[in-house]
This record gives structure tokens, C-alpha cells and sequence, in this order.
């Protein structure tokens, strides 16, 4: 998860700074086309035989899930402050422990019900209801959490099955083409100044992917998920 944190946050600055010149669907086309060329050079090497499923409906609903995710994700971080973006986010667990217990069927224990609560009291800090920070974009931003939370808890589904670097391979070849049908009739051209932040972003989007689906494949959801909140601090 301490990869996962700091990929997500490398993530962050990057789509931050994409987002003066692109289009938000333009960064999820480019993310997921370089990482795609990054795994199939990664599959050359490890064995094709790591590209095959037997869930490919759980890699489909996953994908679209997380997708919606991460649209709400990058817009957010191009119209708020990222402290912002990242405590509306912090509601994830309370969806990953709902989904989870709903269709993992998890135990919701009391020390991990009391993490989320004082997650979600840490995120009302920040927020401030009634100050005006709930705005049309925030609520973007709160959707998209719902969609990471059931993106996190298929996630943990998958990992019981299939090998992580396979969760990459779809996860970036499902939402390539995504990416480019939103984005062809509003396409701009990539300045060179902005090629480093794309490969920043397209990196660690496959990092911070890699580090969650290992840390799902070791303990439950509801463990993992609360420990992203220290993101907010680093950010």
C-alpha cells in the first residue's frame, strides 16, 4: 500500500498538471495507451500465458466501473484543490466495506468499523459542510468514489483468480478505447512539455495498480482501503 500511496499521488500532480492543456478523457486515452505498451513489453517477458482469463465479465464490470472513477477522479483534480478532491474521496471505504460485506461477504469487525468512522469524521474536517465546498464537481467526485469502491471490492474478487499483471492487461485494454471515443471530438495536440507528465501518469497508474491488487490478494478490503487515507497528508 505505501506504493500504492505514492504512485496515486505521482498521479495526482501529473494529472494536475495534464489538465492545463488536455481534455480529461484525452489523460485517461494516453494513461491507458502507455501502459498497455509498457505490459505488453512486460508479457514478452514473463509469458503471454499471463494475459488469459476466465473472468472476463468481472474484468469488463471493473473496468467500466473504475473508468467512471477515474473521469470523476482526473476532473476533479483539474477544477479543485487536491486536498479537496482526495478527502471528498476518503468516503471510498465506507462503499468498499458496504460492497465487500454485500459481495464478498466480509466480516465487518469493530476495530475496521471504527477506522471508517474516523476517516469519514477527518474528511467532514476538511470539507467544512456548509462552507460552500460541496459544489457540482464535488458531487463528481463523490460519485467517482462510488465507482472506486466497486472497482476495489471486484478487485479483491479477481486477485482470487488471476495473476495482477492480468488485471493491468485488461484494465488497460478495455478502457483504451473509452478513452479514445470521448475524447476524438475535442482531440488536441500533446506539447512536448507535457509528454513527461503522460509518462509519469501512465507509469504510475500501472504502480499504484500493481501495489493494490498484491495488497488484496494479501488481506481483506476493508483492511486495506482505510490505510489510503494517509494520501491526504502527503498530498
Amino acid at each position: 500500500m505505501t506504493g500504492t500511496l505514492v504512485s496515486f499521488v505521482g498521479m495526482a500532480i501529473g494529472g494536475r498538471e495534464l489538465s492545463l492543456e488536455l481534455d480529461t478523457f484525452q489523460i485517461l486515452f494516453f494513461r491507458s495507451l502507455i501502459g498497455l505498451i509498457i505490459l505488453c513489453l512486460v508479457l514478452l517477458k514473463k509469458g503471454w500465458h499471463l494475459a488469459k482469463t476466465r473472468h472476463f465479465s468481472l474484468h469488463l464490470l471493473r473496468n467500466i466501473s473504475h473508468f467512471g472513477g477515474q473521469f470523476g477522479w482526473f476532473y476533479g483534480i483539474a477544477h479543485l484543490p487536491l486536498s479537496e478532491v482526495f478527502a471528498i474521496e476518503f468516503t471510498l471505504p465506507v462503499w468498499t466495506a458496504i460492497l465487500a460485506t454485500l459481495i464478498l461477504k466480509e466480516h465487518m469487525t469493530l476495530p475496521r468499523f471504527f477506522a471508517v468512522v474516523f476517516g469519514i469524521v477527518g474528511m467532514f474536517v476538511i470539507l467544512r459542510p456548509g462552507m460552500g465546498v460541496l459544489n457540482p464537481i464535488s458531487l463528481i467526485v463523490l460519485a467517482s468514489a462510488v465507482c472506486f469502491g466497486l472497482s476495489h471490492t471486484l478487485t479483491r474478487r479477481i486477485v482470487w483468480f488471476d495473476h495482477p499483471i492480468t488485471i493491468l492487461f485488461y484494465m488497460t485494454l478495455i478502457q483504451l478505447p473509452f478513452g479514445f471515443f470521448f475524447s476524438i471530438n475535442d482531440w488536441n495536440s500533446v506539447s512536448f512539455s507535457m509528454w513527461p507528465w503522460l509518462i509519469i501518469v501512465g507509469i504510475t497508474a500501472l504502480t499504484a495498480h500493481y501495489c493494490m491488487a498484491r495488497a488484496f490478494a494479501i488481506a481483506d478490503a476493508t483492511i486495506v482501503v482505510p490505510l489510503d487515507f494517509l494520501r491526504l497528508p502527503l498530498i
